[in-house]
């Protein structure tokens, strides 16, 4: 890969009640950086706002690091942490785009997480779950489907995880693994 991988954030978009979550995306956005990675994002609050917020705290942060994909028209609604916003004006199917980045990470999550990670499998993406309350805990350590992804990777799964630190193992480890792009649907009978 001749670029910095973009690796993909998703999970709830209120964390109010959930100081835990919201902790663990921006020590995750801090390290993602750090190593190396820029951060994808549906560019709102919760999640999404502390994954950006924790990437430009890296001292390694460059103008660019954070990416906003946002459901809206209006880039103004952008989370003050995006530095690169995209207005899609898709609402849901913005979140095909999401998922289509390096490594999809999930933190928590509801419905729109939900979805997210279905595509991210979908596309043949590496995903990895934080093992907390939401879509990404009940899915960590699991298949999406019965679906073969890659013959090389016999564990092929949701990863469950714990810390931003498994989550860079990880990263430098299996992510080239995951190199095949989604081409098209394939019929099969």
């Amino acid at each position: 890969m001749n670029r910095r991988p973009l690796i993909a954030v998703i999970g709830d978009a209120s964390v109010k009640e959930d100081p835990e979550k919201y902790n663990l995306a921006e020590q995750l956005g801090y390290a993602l950086v750090s190593n190396g990675y820029r951060v994808a994002c549906g560019g709102l609050g919760g999640i999404m706002k502390a994954v950006c917020q924790g990437a430009r705290r890296s001292k390694e942060y460059k103008e660019g690091d954070t990416i906003g994909i946002l459901p809206g028209h209006n880039p103004d609604e952008a989370n003050e942490y995006v530095d690169i916003v995209i207005a899609t004006g898709l609402d849901h199917a913005r979140n095909i785009i999401i998922a289509n980045s390096d490594a999809v990470i999930a933190i928590g999550g509801g419905s729109g997480t939900l979805s997210e990670i279905s595509i991210a499998w979908a596309l043949d993406r590496l995903i990895l779950a934080y093992e907390v309350d939401g879509w990404s805990g009940k899915i960590a350590g699991q298949r999406i489907d019965h679906r073969i992804r890659y013959q090389d990777i016999p564990d092929d799964k949701v990863y469950g995880i714990k810390s931003e630190k498994e989550v860079i193992v990880l990263l430098e480890t299996i992510l080239p693994k995951y190199n095949r792009r989604h081409t098209r649907i394939v019929r099969r009978c």
